[in-house]
């Protein structure tokens, strides 16, 4: 037994310059990206640049799996399940991995526990939209007539993270009105040009082509800054709603326990993507801006967002799933 035990010690030595040599050749085959939200959204948009980038860096393909719903659950859970050998990949917005831990009681996972941190990457600001046969000219209309019809006004949200955002919007405001979910940001839009839905707060980069083509207003956005491409529309915080800031940011995860030469690899062939003036320019044409960080800086970045939200979610007795 001592001479099998110590057999399976040295096979183990032996093997592991092995594994690592194969960790170094990652990657080998094509890498799975999964994206919560549908084709079209802003995040599938950017999450296709980041895939096409990463080919080239890696000289692999990267292939964009969109699994849209559950308020993301589906998508993060399907990385979670996945190998931890870096083929499969999560494109996370912030509901899979902080808004959620806020907004459900019994989350069927936990994203600090079961997923690993790669890179920060981008955000995109959001907009409050009506339809464009909306009588609101102005978001002081709208929320004055939300306060006025306390809960008889809908809105769209797209996942839980814009539950979020519309739930604290209208507690600052004082007024009520009732969630009708969609999956991701370019549904709720087409409701909403469609007069389904009176509002929505949705993202900035979705919104806006429909916006120029004359099918939904926007009235206000969500961040800190105006927009250079839509340089009229005020902020929230412009208008009186000085701690209100909430915007849809990006970044990528692993299944706990990939190999941490993997994580590097991406982490840096990522940032180094992200940083570079081609990238810039495309932030900046499709109405992203840059928004990146470590790994480790992801991580702490996730934690603080958790606090963040949950706070939010008990302060304004926000409904929970």
């Amino acid at each position: 037994m001592k001479h099998y035990v110590a057999l399976m010690a040295l096979l183990g030595i032996a093997l592991a310059p092995l594994a690592a040599c194969a960790q170094s050749g990652y990657p080998e085959r094509p890498i799975k990206l999964v994206v919560p939200y549908p084709p079209g959204s802003g995040t599938d948009t950017v999450a296709r640049y980041a895939a096409k980038r990463m080919e080239t860096a890696l000289g692999k393909p990267v292939v964009i799996e969109n699994k849209p719903g559950g308020n993301a659950i589906i998508a993060a859970q399907t990385v979670i399940n996945a190998p931890a050998d870096g083929y499969t990949l999560l494109w996370a917005a912030n509901g899979p991995v902080t808004t959620n831990v806020a907004f459900y009681d019994k989350l069927p996972y936990n994203p600090l526990t079961d997923l690993e941190p790669v890179a920060r990457l981008a955000y995109s600001p959001m907009g409050v939209y009506v339809p464009a046969a909306s009588p609101y000219k102005t978001a002081a209309e709208l929320f004055a007539d939300a306060k006025k019809k306390a809960g008889k006004l809908n809105y769209g949200s797209g996942s839980a993270t814009y539950n979020i955002a519309t739930e604290w919007l209208m507690s600052l405001v004082g007024a009520k009105a009732n969630a009708i979910s969609y999956k991701g940001s370019s549904p709720t839009l087409t409701d909403l040009a469609g007069n389904q839905v009176d509002f929505a707060i949705a993202e900035y980069s979705a919104g806006l082509p429909l916006v120029k083509g004359g099918k939904i207003r926007m009235l206000a956005l969500t961040s800190d800054r105006r927009m250079k491409s839509a340089p009229e529309i005020p902020t929230l915080q412009e208008l009186g709603y000085k701690e209100y800031f909430q915007v849809a940011w990006w970044g990528i995860f692993a299944p706990k326990g990939t190999p941490k030469s993997i994580v590097s690899r991406l982490e840096g062939t990522l940032l180094t993507v992200f940083k570079d003036a081609e990238t810039a320019q495309y932030l900046e044409q499709n109405n992203f801006s840059a928004f990146t960080g470590t790994a480790e800086q992801l991580r702490a970045f996730q934690k603080a967002e958790i606090d963040r939200e949950s706070k939010l979610v008990n302060r304004f007795n926000l409904p929970k799933q």
